[in-house]
């Protein structure tokens, strides 16, 4: 699915409808990673079909997992991608680079993977990927006898010559589900027992997915641990939807008077439900009901109607587990309610200074928005004009100014607007199906 660089979106009255998001991206990851880890074939159902997990399954290929995708038999059914699982430590040595594109979640956790293989292996990614830190893990890897070189700032390329894995006890400085799963990545196929203690909890995808695949994984609250050398089963898998994709639609329903959206099938892992929580803080009215579990994922619906918005202030502790929905929740900042972020600076290192581009882009659609070395405040202000804004290679962004363009008085001009196709390629084609306009308003323009 091609989506426009440039495109025009007009301003909504409400967003009205049922809405089910594509599966969801953490998650598909990791069980293609630990897909490629077992013994025996694991299909994939709703695998998350952005280019981000893309990038990972090529990877695998690239290692010598046998992966192949199986389109649906009927409109409305997920496509199933299938993995031939290679064995603990039965990947083999590629014959080039790595590219793991626009996705850190591919590089990161796959350099655990690496970690414990005895070949050379370099990892190298696009524009945006190329200037991202990885320092985070180099660190825990190299001490559990990995080697590890990185460009200037430990930034890609990262070249990874693998070897038996010693576990450690690793307790990082800054909470990262990323790092945390790399280590444990790199744990399963180490000696020993590989034990990380967050500094404050993340998303747990990767000790489910682990659980999932046959593992023991024991956690006490913020501890992890996990003895090495467990074998892996293939597994019939489903991917639930993906609530940072579905927080965007969320946010716009919450906002615009008259909304009233269902989100079916999604994930919503305790670990994810902060955003839940925020938009009840900041007055929408949301109700979030667990219908199932998938391989140990809880998924259900959410529902999500507007009420009179509220400010919002968003601390240091809760932003582990917003780390990607604070874009779009900035938003809510100029529909009503002030919204305000601390404890972010992790959102400087993302596909883009996450909190100087947001804040930007704000600004020129006419917005009340102040920068901050770790966060950001949008004020409740005059409504937004629209105008020019420009998404910088990011996802989130541009999905960000997408909802914000809905309560502004005039069209919005995005250009890069096609990073959506790295999460949610049809982000834009839900939108416009979704909200309503006035007559002549028109919906959104390539």
């Amino acid at each position: 699915m091609r989506v426009a660089d440039r495109i025009d979106v007009a301003p909504a009255r409400a967003v009205i409808g049922t809405l089910r998001v594509p599966g969801d991206k953490s998650i598909s990851h990791r069980y293609a990673l630990l897909s490629a880890l077992a013994d025996g074939r694991t299909a994939i159902a709703n695998y998350a079909p952005g280019a981000d997990c893309a990038s990972t399954l090529a990877c695998l290929a690239a290692l010598g997992a046998i992966v192949s995708r199986t389109p649906p038999e009927r409109d409305g059914d997920p496509a199933v991608v299938t993995i031939e699982g290679r064995g603990l430590r039965g990947l083999t040595a590629p014959a080039g680079p790595l590219d793991c594109g626009n996705s850190g979640s591919t590089m990161r956790m796959i350099s655990g993977v690496l970690a414990a293989h005895p070949f050379l292996s370099t990892l190298i990614g696009d524009a945006s990927l190329s200037r991202r830190p990885m320092r985070r893990i180099i660190g825990p890897l190299t001490q559990m006898g990995a080697t590890i070189q990185a460009g200037p700032g430990d930034r890609p390329p990262v070249t990874i010559r693998g070897g038996s894995l010693t576990g450690i006890h690793f307790a990082p400085e800054t909470p990262s589900a990323q790092v945390k799963s790399a280590v444990l990545l790199a744990g399963l196929q180490a000696s020993g027992e590989t034990q990380v203690v967050e500094p404050a909890c993340t998303r747990d995808h990767t000790e489910r997915a682990l659980a999932a695949f046959g593992a023991t994984v024991d956690v006490d609250g913020r501890t992890v641990s996990l003895r090495g050398g467990q074998r892996l089963s293939g597994q019939t898998l489903r991917v639930p939807g993906d609530i940072s994709s579905a927080a965007f639609l969320a946010v716009a329903a919450a906002a615009l008077p008259g909304s009233d959206l269902t989100i079916t099938d999604v994930g919503l892992n305790p670990t994810r439900a902060a955003l839940v929580q925020v938009l009840r803080r900041a007055g929408a009215e949301v109700e979030s009901t667990v219908e199932s579990h998938w391989s140990g994922e809880p998924v259900g619906r959410l529902h999500v109607r507007h009420a009179v918005l509220r400010d919002v202030v968003i601390a240091p502790d809760e932003v582990p587990e917003l780390i990607d929905e604070l874009p779009v929740l900035a938003t809510l900042g100029t529909f009503g309610g002030s919204v305000t972020v601390s404890g972010a600076g992790e959102l400087r290192v993302k596909e883009s200074d996450r909190i100087a581009e947001l804040v930007a882009g704000l600004r020129a659609m006419g917005a009340d928005a102040d920068e901050r070395p770790d966060g950001f405040q949008i004020r409740r202000g005059p409504k937004l004009t629209g105008g020019a804004v420009h998404a910088h290679g990011d996802h989130r962004l541009a999905m960000a100014f997408a909802i914000a363009a809905l309560g502004a008085s005039g069209p919005t001009q995005i250009d890069g607007a096609d990073a959506v196709a790295v999460s949610y390629p049809s982000f834009f084609d839900d939108l416009d199906r979704l909200a309503r306009r006035d007559p002549g308003a028109g919906g959104r323009q390539a």
